[in-house]
């Protein structure tokens, strides 16, 4: 698994404050969003493995959970740590081998990580482990225009495709083959977005509808939310639809 150093964060977060990046970023998490909706979060210990500089754990901590993050680099622990400051307790560790107990967190999430690990399989065992009620799951889709256009610039002269070009890009069958074969089969839910290539991430439509989320494993950035019990958690949504009781006569 690959180790940044301070340099890789700050080039790691340009990125992400450019439009394109930011644009992008939006999308994938109205991903999570929706994928983790059906979760309870009051009270509910989430893990992030590879959690990077903190912008996805950030975001579960707005949406209400109590998080942890986990990261190989200590550079990227640390901009994690001026983000999210006193919200988030976080490790320097492996996600081969977790410095947790069994059962220690009700939710574990992995974004993008899979692709930079030597043993996927070992990394989500782990994850399993230590995950009461569920584990989720975004990959960098193998099957996507964004995929296409990295393998288009490789090919430029003068050009590269840079971290990009050496990572194991993923799909949904690898994905779930990996999930069943590490616990079974369980109920799950999949969503992605960033149908279109880079070039199309913009904020204006048609390319917001373009690159929204989809309802499947088709776009550029896609997830899969794996729950750990038959019956699902659900978190009560209120029903704006419903009339108001009338008062007891």
């Amino acid at each position: 698994m690959e180790r940044y150093e301070a340099a890789d964060v700050r080039r790691y977060l340009s990125w992400f404050e450019s439009d394109r990046g930011r644009f992008a970023v939006s999308q994938e998490m109205r991903v999570l969003d929706r994928l983790v909706s059906g979760w309870p979060r009051r009270n509910q210990k989430l893990l992030e493995v590879g959690c990077g500089p903190g912008i996805f754990l950030e975001r579960f901590w707005h949406l209400g959970f109590d998080i942890t993050g986990l990261d190989l680099s200590p550079a990227m622990v640390d901009a994690a740590r001026t983000r999210l400051g006193k919200h988030v307790d976080l490790h320097v560790g492996n996600a081969e081998h977790m410095p947790f107990r069994d059962n220690e967190f009700d939710f574990v999430v992995l974004i993008t990580l899979l692709e930079f690990v030597g043993n996927p399989k070992t990394v989500l065992q782990e994850a399993a482990r230590v995950a009461r009620k569920g584990i989720l799951v975004a990959y960098l889709n193998r099957f996507s225009l964004y995929r296409l256009s990295v393998l288009c610039r490789e090919k430029l002269p003068g050009k590269g495709a840079g971290t990009l070009g050496s990572v194991k890009w993923l799909d949904t069958f690898t994905i779930r083959k990996l999930l069943y074969d590490v616990v079974g089969s369980r109920p799950c839910m999949r969503r992605s977005c960033l149908m279109g290539p880079p070039v199309t991430w913009r904020n204006s439509f048609p390319f917001t509808r373009l690159n929204g989320v989809l309802p499947n494993g088709f776009g550029s950035f896609a997830a899969i939310r794996l729950d750990l019990f038959e019956d699902p958690p659900l978190t009560p949504l209120v029903s704006f639809g419903a009339k108001p009781a009338r008062p007891a006569t």
